[in-house]
């Protein structure tokens, strides 16, 4: 919020440092010949949303920023009743101010740049006039990150994202047809058929700082999984949405196309985004060139924090996580219903947890290794939280582990012991277990009873992301489907 004095939007052009960035933004376009930059931000269900502007109006867009209605931040949707999604026509402009650390050139067209923007709200508003707005789904991230890590004595969370997702071919009609590949996993054949797919997204992610570790064919058509390190949240965030745009871009020049949808597909396994989650203190950034002899972008879009203090790592001769961990488990264990809503926001992302056969995470326990849990430790140092798909907002997602994280702490909540059965065998036996809502209906009640999940969508975020989610519940149930038609159109006399 404004101080009454200096805006936060103010504050934010004059930060100390930020001269000296927005020149070397300016020594890149002009040597790496850039002559138009996309300004994109992130809307509240993921989509990157922006403006283009040509390079030579870097300096003024740096300072001044450019506009766009407040309804970008809800894809400028409409509800069933014709209503705009959290902000109607008569409502007033954003700000949007370029972070010069995010600056990176485009492989495919090295003529384009992408930076990454912060939101304020107008500077004329008559109330909050240049504040941050809290519909800014990445801008909440970095608060609610810089605000965890002052209160609990510099922590920081970093954490590496698995995105499942599938290559499709098009049908004659260019809609979406059968997956690229055949359904079989770690299918090295399979692998190869994707290779100029894979080649290519690598390629493009090193020149976009993105340090491209291990792939791998998943099990269902055209599904692949590459990954890259992980790292503190926010690079993290970013880099997962960099992601999705270089696929969509190997899409269109391969002429197919890059699915993030949960489950195109019944009977085979869905695309998840599994979170591989730890909290550190320390540590360093380091720039890693990735292979190109001159950064193509700004030092920021290729530093990785390295080194530091694991607070989750297990204390000396034990196998448990350390206390730190075990209190942030219980706090996503205690939260899971209403994570749920978060990192499983479509109503398709409940064919994954439904079908469980398919080792989908249903309920909220944890073990060590254990895929039939919500939670598993998946190596010394971390947890992998299993109850997020490939269609996630990842900057909601990560501000609500913190808030779930922090809950943890302050209250040294215990997740009990682990889990070592089958829950699936472990219920028969007699276990009593709390299952995630299978609905997102359910999800969107268990996230509007739970104020602490809820505090990780400050201000206006939280209607915005309640409205346009209920309307998508709304009209999934105000459909009727083919499968309506043809259970129940001739069943009776």
């Amino acid at each position: 919020m404004s101080n009454g004095t200096t805006t936060d939007l103010e504050a934010y052009v004059q930060s100390e440092g930020r001269d000296a960035l927005v020149k070397e933004v300016r020594t890149k376009i002009d040597a790496l010949g850039i002559t138009y930059i996309y300004y994109q931000f992130i809307s509240v269900t993921g989509r990157v949303v922006g403006k283009g502007i040509p390079a030579d109006h870097w300096e003024r867009t740096a300072r001044r920023g450019f506009q766009l209605v407040y309804g970008a931040t809800a894809n400028l949707f409409m509800d069933r009743y014709d209503n705009y999604i959290g902000y109607g026509p008569e409502a007033w402009e954003l700000v949007g101010i370029p972070d010069p650390e995010t600056f990176v050139q485009l492989p495919w067209d090295g003529r384009v740049g992408r930076v990454f923007c912060t939101l304020f709200r107008n500077r004329e508003e008559p109330e909050d006039a240049g504040a941050f707005l809290t519909a800014d789904c990445r801008g909440n991230l970095r608060r609610i990150q810089a605000q965890f890590q002052e209160e609990h004595d510099g922590l920081h969370m970093r954490h590496g994202a698995e995105p499942e997702m599938m290559w499709l071919q098009k049908g004659p009609d260019g809609k979406p047809g059968d997956g690229f590949s055949k359904p079989y996993c770690y299918h090295i054949d399979q692998f190869e058929s994707l290779r100029p797919v894979v080649m290519k997204v690598i390629d493009y992610g090193r020149a976009m700082g993105l340090d491209m570790i291990q792939g791998d064919h998943e099990d269902a058509p055209g599904q692949l999984e590459l990954n890259f390190t992980f790292d503190e949240a926010l690079r993290t965030c970013d880099r997962l949405t960099t992601y999705r745009q270089i696929c969509a871009q190997v899409a269109r020049e391969h002429d197919l196309i890059a699915c993030f949808m949960c489950k195109p597909f019944m009977g085979v396994s869905a695309s998840g985004c599994h979170h591989n989650l730890s909290l550190w203190r320390g540590g360093k950034d380091v720039v890693n060139p990735l292979g190109n002899d001159e950064l193509p972008g700004m030092e920021g879009a290729f530093l990785h924090r390295e080194g530091g203090e694991n607070t989750f790592e297990p204390l000396p001769g034990e196998k448990m996580p350390a206390p730190t961990g075990l209190q942030c488990i219980g706090g996503v264990t205690e939260h899971l219903p209403a994570l749920t809503a978060i990192g499983c926001s479509t109503v398709n992302s409940y064919r994954r947890l439904w079908e469980t056969g398919f080792w989908a995470p249903v309920y909220t326990d944890w073990g060590f290794q254990n895929r039939t849990c919500g939670l598993r430790i998946s190596g010394p140092g971390r947890f992998e939280y299993r109850a997020v798909d490939a269609m996630v907002n990842p900057y909601l997602m990560a501000g609500a582990l913190l808030k779930a994280f922090d809950d943890g702490i302050r209250r040294e909540l215990d997740p009990g012991e682990p889990e070592q059965r089958n829950i699936y065998e472990a219920i028969e036996e007699g276990k009593e277990v709390t299952k995630l809502p299978l609905s997102l209906g359910e999800a969107l009640d268990k996230l509007a009873q739970d104020e602490v999940i809820r505090s990780a969508l400050p201000g206006e975020m939280y209607d915005v992301y309640m409205h346009y989610k209920r309307d998508e519940w709304e009209r999934f149930l105000a459909t009727v489907t083919d499968w309506d038609m043809e259970t129940y159109w001739d069943c009776l006399p």
